[in-house]
């Protein structure tokens, strides 16, 4: 099984189409359910990062203000990254960042992105939430850190992917959950999962 690059961006906002930046970005490289590498910088994009977010992630204007720019983070982290394909809890966002990103350093963005939240929903409805943290304590995986910090969401993130590739392969059977299973299971209607399940499972 090749490769896959966990990712989690802090950000100053929601969106980089309303002119918000990365603060922080961390890589989890993960190969057949083990962790093989680790990347994290915070990143000056000369934005200022609003109070509420500094409570939120714990990240301020001072830490930034001596972090490298962001176009040259994003330039090492785009070589880090490579060709493997990416996985991400809530992927929509930390996709946007991604490509916004990676587009400021002149750079290209097309790896795809599975997400973690959507599979979750479609293996674990049962759960009281799909958010990161909820699903972490409700598999029983360790806490890496503070949440709201790149590393350590993007650790929780590789401990949910691994659980879900375990559940993959004794629940359901799948003898090689690979990253285009995850693409095919996030875009499944839930009322669909049990076949694609079996599909998979006879190959």
């Amino acid at each position: 099984m090749s490769c896959i690059a966990v990712i989690d961006f802090e950000t100053t906002g929601l969106s980089p189409a309303m002119g918000d930046r990365a603060t922080e970005v961390a890589i989890v490289l993960v190969e057949n359910g083990n962790v093989v590498d680790r990347f994290q910088s915070l990143m000056n994009a000369g934005v200022h990062i609003p109070a509420f977010i500094t409570s939120l992630t714990g990240i301020s204007n001072a830490m930034v203000a001596t972090a490298p720019d962001a176009a040259t983070v994003m330039r090492e982290v785009s070589r880090f990254v490579g060709n493997a394909p990416m996985v991400a809890h809530n992927a929509s966002f930390d996709r946007r960042f991604w490509q916004a990103e990676l587009a400021l350093a002149g750079e290209a963005a097309a790896q795809p992105f599975a997400c973690t939240m959507l599979v979750a929903r479609r293996l674990y409805p049962q759960a009281s939430s799909h958010k990161l943290g909820v699903l972490v304590d409700y598999h029983h995986l360790p806490r890496a850190g503070r949440a709201h910090r790149a590393l350590a969401d993007a650790e929780m993130a590789a401990s949910l992917l691994g659980q879900i590739q375990h559940d993959l392969r004794t629940r359901h059977r799948v003898g090689q959950p690979d990253h285009a299973l995850l693409m095919n299971l996030q875009r499944c209607a839930k009322p669909a999962v049990p076949a694609l399940m079996a599909k998979y499972a006879s190959q």
